[in-house]
């Protein structure tokens, strides 16, 4: 695990600087609110515990289940942008690794095209059903009946952290393609 910020991209050089201080914003945004993700683990396990001690010694609580399961959610949903960033996220890789940085750069410049499509529509689905909850103070079918608006605030902003993370990475490629031959900077940059 890392301690410090992700090293400087030396291609972003070689985007307009509008687009390079934009690739580095959300970055910046990026890793900062995955770091705090990273934490969310320990308040998920800490309901964990606190459910597993109220229902050996206790009366058992109608909240911990359904808040530990938000908590993932959070969790996973707040770290996905950051893990898309440390390219640690899980890929398919047949033909992918023996290839060139440059060709890898030129594929997932396409490819992440699809992503932020899906994204968009994600996004956009995730707009709809959190008005709706904000609208009608949507609740769960729980007995604990908790409000579902917060949860899909956070889901939404996920997911629109996740497609500024997904233009900020095409962006990287495009510039790994603007560099000079050999030039490219092997480390950043790319959905590797």
């Amino acid at each position: 695990m890392e301690s410090s910020r992700l090293p400087e991209d030396k291609n972003l050089a070689y985007l307009p600087s509008p687009l390079a201080a934009y690739v580095r914003f959300v970055e910046s945004v990026n890793f900062y609110i995955g770091r705090f993700a990273m934490y969310l683990i320990f308040l998920m396990l800490g309901i964990l515990v606190y459910s597993s001690i109220t229902k050996t010694f206790f009366l058992p609580s109608l909240w911990t289940l359904e808040m530990a399961q938000f908590a993932m959610v959070a969790y996973y949903m707040l770290g996905g942008p950051y893990s898309m960033q440390l390219n640690s996220h899980v890929r398919m890789d047949l033909a992918y690794g023996n290839w060139s940085p440059r060709t890898k750069a030129m594929v997932d410049s396409f490819t992440v095209v699809f992503l932020i499509i899906y994204l968009g529509v994600l996004l956009y689905g995730g707009i709809s059903s959190t008005s709706y909850a904000l609208e009608y103070g949507e609740r769960s079918y729980s007995a604990w009946r908790p409000y579902m608006a917060p949860i899909k605030l956070i889901m939404c902003l996920s997911i629109f952290l996740m497609l500024l993370q997904a233009t900020a990475v095409m962006l990287k490629d495009i510039a790994k393609l603007r560099a000079p031959k050999g030039m490219e900077d092997e480390s950043e940059g790319g959905m590797q």
